[in-house]
């Protein structure tokens, strides 16, 4: 008998920086859904799937069909599979859940898995600092913003944003490499959440960087890197878990 396990992946950022990488990046990830799905339990896909997403009412932005397609037949399989809001593709407005069968996660949420203890987001906004960071935050999930948006042409409103986000991603995607140790915001927000309360791991993306961190003797923070330049992903056997690399 298989023994099942638990997956967890972020930050594929399909889209940038060109329809060409991107098309390769998505065949590489679905190879990936195809390796692990006859051990998959449940699938935890942890933001930033795509650079840019934007539902309007009878619209959704063109491309990445397969993947959306492996996500379905996952779930049509009886496997959960969950999607998180990252800051590059938090407006989801039913279309996972409808069309995908998806669970859709505005926040960062608590599960227990064979009796250890995750704390699971995407990791963006959370810590005592970014205030610029978090103001952008709370304007694209201000639901008058986001009507205001809406009224545009998706030719222009989607157009306009993939430009922003691929100009933003040119410029700090570099600063991402750096391990900033005990100064790591997510670091720091873990150490603030287990004054509180007990975790055996806290699973984040958004950082793009991977990284496993002892934080306490129980307590392990794990970020699950990205597809761009690491194809990293975490796993949980039932015991512990591990970040491992996809190789083709």
């Amino acid at each position: 008998m298989t023994l099942k396990k638990t997956y967890f992946a972020s930050d594929f950022h399909l889209g940038i920086p060109d329809a060409k990488s991107s098309s390769e990046r998505e065949q590489r990830i679905i190879k990936w859904l195809n390796e692990i799905k006859p051990d998959c339990a449940e699938l935890f896909i942890v933001g930033d799937i795509f650079d840019f997403w934007f539902e309007y009412k009878t619209v959704v932005p063109k491309g990445f069909v397969r993947l959306q397609a492996k996500f379905a037949e996952f779930t049509d399989a009886g496997i959960p599979v969950h999607f998180f809001h990252g800051n590059h593709d938090l407006w989801q407005f039913g279309y996972f859940e409808k069309e995908l069968g998806v669970q859709v996660h505005e926040k960062s949420i608590i599960r227990t898995i064979n009796g250890k203890k995750f704390y699971i987001g995407h990791g963006d906004g959370l810590g005592p600092e970014q205030r610029r960071f978090k103001t952008i935050l709370w304007i694209y999930r201000n639901r008058f913003f986001q009507k205001i948006f809406s009224m545009l042409h998706p030719n222009i409103g989607i157009g306009v944003a993939n430009w922003l986000s691929h100009q933003s991603k040119l410029k700090t995607f570099d600063g991402n490499f750096t391990f900033y140790e005990e100064k790591e915001f997510l670091i720091r927000y873990c150490r603030s959440i287990l004054q509180e309360e007990s975790f055996d791991y806290f699973v984040f993306g958004h950082r793009h960087l991977p990284m496993e961190y002892k934080l306490t003797e129980q307590s392990r923070y794990v970020n699950l890197g990205d597809w761009i330049g690491f194809n990293t992903y975490a796993v949980f056997n039932g015991e512990t878990l591990s970040l491992q690399t996809f190789h083709l």
